[in-house]
């Protein structure tokens, strides 16, 4: 990419360009300057790959308080009720406003199409074909590249909060940009940064998805909550890249079964395939236990020829795409498919301004815990949430005045100290680096996928421990931790933009599989899309949220039942 100068100071940073990140810096007060940092390009993120779609009661034989109550429903008892009638009320408002700017949802006529997935009593599920995130992530991208107060920073690495030491306050972060690491100021901090899933071998999620905010926010001492809670989403195409059959195709009708053509899933629950994601995850993953051998390789079959063929090229035109791609031809014959890790229900504790524990720090879509999700996502309520508290920055008063971040920077340090390494010291610890990249996802799938237990919890974290260690003894690693803030540095290494990547992914990872894997082990339960094999049913003890603040885990106060207050 072309050098392209940036300014030490804005008033808000944006970290991540999916749809909370571009709805975030959309909705941002239009006086602000604004700094939307992506370690990509503002079109590579989990919600460019969603396709089922998002949820909104806009129906007249739906509610918002149907909505409310099938979200309470899958989220096992420890969803927040205020939270999520907010995100429930919000809804219809919202999916105007991604239609005002231009989102060409799918239609009947001049009305919304909708479509059921799994544990929902109502369609209400919007869509454009099955590519749903796609159509939202690039009509909101074209609107952030015209506004003129949104600078878009690509390619940029956020490594680190800036924390005010006497305040708390977080008053910017470290950013690896063109192959100097530099400190940029700001009056508010948004992670926006999505999910975790390449913490687990087999995922759905895309490369840039390493867990970066919840690492970054959880080392400077933000409060996170509910790591444990992974969903794994029931079919992934069992090819490279793990790509993501939508459990709209269920919706709409397919069968899944196993090698001998049976629909095997109502052996688990009376709702077969349209159980919730964890049960049908489950499911498959219980019946290839008895009937494969080699689980790593093994899967069932998606069958979609019970949907009219019409159908099918209308609603799943990509699938189709993909399928074909792989020499799969969905009219004639069944799709391999197994779970894979999906999304994750915890992360930064937030709360309905998006704003968390660390002053001046903020969170937004998946990388935030706001409540809405408790132990178990409803179908299509992720793209939901990113808009509905990307709205809520709109309301954004800084803690911090602009002026007052004008006159901190003159505190910079405008002279680089300089990281020089041997070749031969780069490619050692270069290969020690890719080396804990490719063992630690078949860790964590192996140890914290999707059926769990006390002895290989214990056997992992000290796996990761160990790693941990060695990560830390790199030279490349004592340069960088011992960065003081205001000090830019420089590098006198090939290849820099990659290698710092690769350090700064390998040390996000390694922290969230610690977080994950630590709090599967506290929680001696099964609950949602946490399920313990030497725990296997849920326990009152435990409807209370994991927290974490450093390295300390407790439990919350308990969540009462909740009851939907009616509409």
């Amino acid at each position: 990419m072309s050098q392209i100068d940036i300014p030490n100071q804005f008033d808000v940073l944006v970290v991540g360009a999916g749809a909370a990140g571009l709805y975030t810096a959309l909705c941002l007060p239009e006086s602000l300057k604004v700094g939307l940092i992506t370690k990509e390009t503002v079109t590579l993120s989990a919600s460019d790959w969603a396709q089922g779609g998002i949820a909104a009661a806009v129906s007249p034989e739906d509610s918002p308080k149907l909505h409310i109550q099938d979200t309470l429903k899958a989220g096992a008892g420890l969803c927040d009720i205020e939270a999520v009638e907010f995100l429930a009320q919000k809804a219809p408002s919202c999916i105007q406003s991604l239609v005002n700017l231009g989102v060409a949802f799918d239609r009947h006529g001049n009305t919304l199409a909708l479509t059921l997935e799994a544990a929902h009593s109502r369609h209400r599920v919007l869509h454009a074909a099955d590519t749903t995130g796609r159509e939202v992530t690039t009509t909101l991208t074209d609107q952030v590249l015209r506004r003129p107060n949104i600078q878009v920073i690509q390619q940029a690495l956020a490594l680190s909060l800036w924390i005010e030491p006497e305040t708390g306050h977080c008053q910017g972060i470290s950013l690896f940009y063109q192959g100097q690491v530099t400190w940029i100021k700001a009056g508010a901090v948004v992670l926006a940064t999505g999910g975790g899933g390449q913490v687990f071998a087999q995922t759905t999620n895309p490369a840039v998805s390493t867990g970066d905010g919840v690492a970054i926010a959880w080392r400077a001492g933000a409060i996170v909550r509910d790591l444990e809670f992974v969903q794994f989403h029931p079919t992934a195409l069992t090819k490279p890249g793990r790509f993501l059959i939508s459990e709209a195709v269920r919706g709409e009708g397919a069968h899944l079964v196993d090698n001998e053509g049976r629909r095997f899933a109502f052996d688990y629950d009376p709702a077969g395939e349209l159980a919730p994601r964890d049960v049908v995850s489950r499911a498959i993953f219980s019946h290839l236990q008895r009937t494969a051998g080699d689980l790593a390789t093994a899967h069932v079959w998606l069958d979609m020829r019970p949907i009219p063929a019409d159908k099918i090229r209308q609603r799943f035109p990509n699938i189709i795409k993909v399928c074909q791609h792989w020499g799969i031809d969905v009219f004639h014959q069944p799709i391999p498919v197994a779970p894979a890790a999906h999304y994750w229900m915890g992360g930064i504790v937030a709360d309905l301004q998006n704003r968390t524990n660390i002053p001046g720090l903020y969170a937004v879509g998946e990388t935030a815990s706001t409540g809405v999700h408790g132990a178990n996502r409803l179908a299509s309520n992720s793209l939901l949430e990113c808009i509905v508290f990307g709205a809520q920055m709109a309301d954004l008063k800084l803690e911090v005045p602009p002026a007052e971040v004008t006159a901190q920077v003159k505190d910079l340090d405008p002279s680089p100290l300089f990281c020089n390494l041997s070749v031969s010291a780069w490619e050692n610890q270069k290969a020690q680096l890719e080396s804990i990249r490719e063992k630690l996802p078949r860790l964590v799938w192996q140890n914290a996928g999707i059926c769990r237990e006390q002895s290989s919890l214990e056997n992992a974290i000290a796996t990761i421990e160990s790693w941990e260690q060695d990560f830390t003894s790199l030279p490349l690693s004592q340069f960088l931790e011992s960065l003081h803030p205001t000090a830019t540095a420089s590098f006198n290494l090939p290849n820099i933009d990659q290698q710092l990547r690769l350090w700064a992914e390998t040390r996000n990872l390694l922290d969230v599989a610690y977080l994950i894997l630590k709090s599967a082990a506290f929680r001696t339960e099964s609950r949602g899309g946490h399920y313990r094999l030497d725990y296997p049913q849920p326990d009152s003890d435990w409807q209370v949220h994991t927290m974490i603040q450093n390295h300390h885990w407790w439990k919350s106060q308990s969540i009462l039942p909740a009851y939907p207050k009616s509409n």
